[in-house]
């Protein structure tokens, strides 16, 4: 037998600590619970001095950190099965804290149940820390609580990240072929500038004859990349920088964003991967008892394309000002029209949460398409790409050998 320190809630709200004698962690809790009290904390009183000094290097470990999304999928997932087993918020978090599997995760869940134990509600905790949750998120969740349907919500709310990395999922999956394909391609047409080329120089040289302007451009190069090699990498960097400078800086990406909905097939993939987390955020939304305009302020927040969240803005004033949902994203242009006709179909029917539930479903299988169609067309496009520069750097090596042979 050994004796067990124990913090533990006294009618929810007060905070009570004392000792009890028992076998094990697990007995003690249940000595605990037959007191009257929800245990918060218990740890065996001669390992008292270094379960104090874990909790306090855990809690100097470092401020919250921003969740990633599967970081929040963990958590919301492990929220909702222990929520719908009837486990009360703080027992759950306290679970959440001791054996969440990253230190993040069980940084946030005990900032949580602090908070909550301080007698702050879910939602309203969760609105102190947008950096680590997202508006979304804790729209929902106050949504949620206030209808009394937190469980619900929770698990809707898993739906909803889960179709997110489901879709991000499809379009990495989507890009990785071709820009493995052009890394491969960089590598390969820098190993034969700086290493092949200069190996001919001699050879042309002795030819005494001038190089067709195909061979002496990459002559001239691979010299100077064998030459100053330390640019090479700094050059890549650069170029790699500068893209991504590019993606990020708002008025490059406006430019960008604009630009991608006239490329056919790009416009589709671009439309309905953004419309597939809004229509997806509205249904789950409109579910919990969200105000139409709400509704929509939250969708709003999971387009990334600056074109269509300009778009759905405007179409968002005109339903505040009473129109109809359906018409004001019709304005907009830029909304798929079998998406428009379900959302007037629901609309007219008094069905709506049903009809965004059967868009979602209409998009998911259209991204399907989508991905499906892009990544037929890139392999062949990718073997043009490869097959035209493996062509060109044979007729650099092989024209002057063959301007030889007919002299």
């Amino acid at each position: 037998m050994a004796i067990y320190n124990y913090e533990a809630l006294k009618n929810g709200r007060e905070i009570v600590k004392g000792k009890v004698t028992a076998e094990d962690v697990r007995e003690a809790k249940e000595s605990v619970r037959k007191l009257g009290f929800m245990p918060t904390k218990i740890y065996e009183e001669r390992a008292g001095k270094d379960a104090q000094a874990d909790a306090a290097s855990a809690s100097k470990a470092g401020q919250m950190k921003a969740l990633s999304l599967t970081d929040k999928i963990d958590f919301t997932s492990t929220m909702q099965i222990l929520s719908a087993s009837g486990i009360p918020m703080i027992e759950s978090l306290l679970f959440i804290e001791n054996d969440a599997a990253k230190l993040k995760i069980r940084l946030v869940a005990k900032e949580l149940r602090t908070q909550i134990m301080a007698g702050s509600t879910f939602a309203d905790t969760l609105a102190k820390y947008p950096e680590q949750f997202g508006q979304i998120y804790i729209g929902l969740c106050k949504a949620g609580e206030d209808s009394g349907e937190l469980e619900k919500t929770l698990d809707r709310l898993l739906e909803i990240l889960g179709k997110q990395q489901a879709i991000r999922g499809k379009v990495i999956g989507t890009l990785m072929y071709p820009c493995f394909v052009i890394a491969l391609a960089v590598v390969i047409v820098l190993v034969m500038l700086m290493f092949v080329f200069p190996v001919f120089k001699d050879m042309f040289d002795s030819m005494g004859k001038s190089l067709p302007w195909i061979t002496q451009t990459l002559m001239d190069a691979g010299i100077t990349l064998k030459k100053f090699w330390y640019l090479v990498p700094l050059l890549l960097a650069s170029i790699v920088y500068s893209i991504t400078y590019l993606f990020k800086w708002e008025p490059s990406r406006r430019k960008i964003d604009k630009i991608s909905l006239e490329i056919p097939l790009l416009k589709e993939l671009v439309q309905y991967s953004n419309f597939a987390n809004f229509i997806a955020v509205m249904q789950v939304a409109y579910e919990a008892g969200v105000p139409i305009v709400e509704c929509l302020y939250l969708a709003v927040l999971t387009l990334t394309n600056y074109t269509l969240k300009d778009s759905i803005d405007k179409a968002t004033l005109l339903v505040q000002q009473g129109q109809h949902l359906s018409v004001a994203l019709r304005q907009t242009e830029c909304v798929p029209k079998m998406i428009l006709f379900m959302i007037a179909t629901g609309e007219q029917s008094g069905r709506l949460g049903d009809m965004l539930m059967q868009a979602t479903k209409f998009i998911d299988k259209k991204l399907d398409d989508i991905v499906d169609t892009m990544t037929k067309m890139i392999e062949p496009l990718m073997l043009i790409v490869i097959g035209s520069i493996v062509l060109t750097l044979a007729l650099a090596l092989y024209l002057p050998l063959f301007g030889s042979y007919i002299d």
